[in-house]
């Protein structure tokens, strides 16, 4: 027991003689990498995807119909395809380099707030997370949003204990590019607020950012130039968020209004694992008892944007747990300084618990990223049975079109070159969408084609008898089920036509 103490210790010290923020990031990195392309892209990956081998112009027609609060982002991924390409890793990359990045912020962020011991705890303890990699190898801007939270926090600190234009110069960066990336993160900005509040009437030491005693005149200061700093986001992201708001109706339509069982439900959500999101609950929560006033920063960023999207969710359908990822982070802080006031030891064994207990979602977010985890949608099978198939002239056809499972999106993109689309009057890209519009006479549109491969959204032994709708009465009126696959999530038929038709 002796020996693998001093081992303990031996390697703890080799730790904190490195970079404070290296062993968070390379961990993080080593998470995120493991199995980065086992997982299908899942349904909004797919709309990632779709909307990032658009042409820019065509990106701005979107925005204008659908999708403005995510357009910024798809800008950026279009980028990222024409240099990388669109295979799954090319995709998620992005995110993995972002949960790299946020990880050694988060570090530095501790050492500053707290100390080393406590920085480096948090960011082990958050490259361990499920949720870490989770949306750390997801194509969404839910790991980018996490980086620019804990960027602009790092910046305003330092902005705070020693003012300088650039350095706010440097924050009002980060915050504007946070609310382009991820509108609902700016709510981290109530947390910003408080704390330049506290800063101004009490001086830095009583919000928790530095000790000393701080003139009256240079706490006004700073006071006015954070106002400034978060002009810029106005100037953005207003305009965004407006237009956004417009789209709601449909960019939301599954979500339900917010119910205070939510609210328990969080920690598993944004950790992707009930028992290690209630850990992490636990440990922050003995952390902020800890540091006392120096919890302030730590504790509003995660409390405030949670509280005000849920407020805000009791009114709006809003509430989605992932929205508020960005907040895992300071919830690590808090844990890790906790952590800090124990033998190294014990809290090293705690961030090892964290990540066996993390193991089975671990497992089970790299099979596939649908909720729940038994729920996969296979896309890649489907389109293997219908390449394995295809003959010249065939047609495919999809049931629902308008659905948030992307079916043809899927299956485009694993096929890479599917059967025609017969029904298709308007692909989406034309449409400024993320559906096709489809005939409204189907049965003029299928009129002479020989075979359909139909793909259906779930199990079905009878997949004809589920396609509802005009679109449905064609189809069995003129053609007949030749075989039939199940996989996962949905069903792949072959139609041949009638013959007497």
């Amino acid at each position: 027991m002796g020996g693998l103490s001093e081992s303990t210790a031996a390697a703890w010290e080799y730790l904190r003689r490195l970079p404070v923020w290296l062993p968070p990031a390379l961990l993080t990195l080593a998470v995120t990498l493991t199995g980065l392309g086992s997982a299908q892209l899942w349904r909004d990956e797919l709309a990632t995807w779709s909307a990032a081998t658009r042409s820019p112009a065509d990106l701005a027609r979107l925005a204008g119909t659908i999708d403005a609060a995510t357009g910024p982002y798809y800008l950026l991924m279009h980028g990222w395809t024409r240099v990388f390409g669109d295979s799954t890793i090319a995709l998620r990359a992005p995110a993995v380099l972002a949960m790299t990045v946020a990880a050694g912020l988060l570090a530095v962020l501790g050492a500053r707030l707290v100390d080393r011991s406590a920085g480096l705890l948090a960011g082990l303890l958050f490259a361990v997370l499920p949720g870490t990699s989770r949306y750390g190898q997801e194509a969404r801007p839910y790991a980018l949003a996490t980086m620019l939270a804990v960027l602009a926090t790092l910046l305003l600190v330092t902005a705070l204990r020693r003012p300088s234009w650039a350095r706010w110069a440097g924050y009002a960066a980060a915050v504007a590019a946070l609310g382009l990336v991820h509108l609902i993160a700016l709510t981290l900005l109530a947390a910003h607020a408080l704390v330049v509040l506290v800063t101004w009437w009490h001086g830095p030491a009583e919000a928790g950012i530095a000790t000393g005693e701080h003139p009256t005149g240079e706490r006004d200061r700073r006071v006015w130039r954070w106002v400034v700093a978060v002009v810029p986001v106005a100037l953005l992201a207003g305009p965004l968020l407006v237009k956004a708001r417009t789209q709601q109706s449909r960019q939301l339509s599954w979500v339900d209004l917010a119910r205070l069982d939510d609210l328990t439900a969080l920690p598993g959500g944004v950790a992707q694992s009930s028992v290690v999101g209630g850990l992490l609950v636990g440990v922050a929560a003995l952390g902020a008892a800890r540091l006392g006033r120096r919890a302030l920063l730590p504790v509003s960023a995660v409390l405030l944007p949670v509280l005000l999207l849920f407020v805000a969710g009791t009114v709006v359908p809003l509430w989605v747990p992932r929205y508020l990822v960005f907040v895992v982070p300071f919830a690590c802080l808090l844990a890790g300084a906790a952590l800090a006031a124990v033998a190294t030891p014990a809290a090293l064994v705690v961030v090892v618990l964290a990540g066996l207990l993390g193991l089975p979602d671990q497992a089970a977010l790299r099979r596939t990223h649908e909720w729940p985890r038994s729920a996969p949608v296979d896309y890649a099978g489907a389109a293997r049975v219908i390449g394995d198939g295809q003959r010249p002239g065939d047609a495919v056809v999809y049931s629902p079109r308008h659905s948030w499972l992307f079916l043809d999106l899927g299956i485009e993109y694993h096929l890479g070159d599917p059967p025609r689309d017969v029904l298709v009057t308007e692909d989406e890209v034309r449409r400024g969408d993320l559906w096709a519009a489809e005939c409204p006479r189907p049965a003029q549109c299928l009129a002479g084609t020989p075979r359909v491969w139909l793909v259906v959204a779930g199990r079905h032994t009878e997949p004809l008898a589920a396609v509802p709708g005009a679109k449905g009465d064609a189809l069995r009126a003129d053609f007949t089920v030749a075989q039939v696959w199940p996989r996962p999530g949905l069903t792949v038929a072959l139609l041949t036509s009638r013959p007497d038709r």
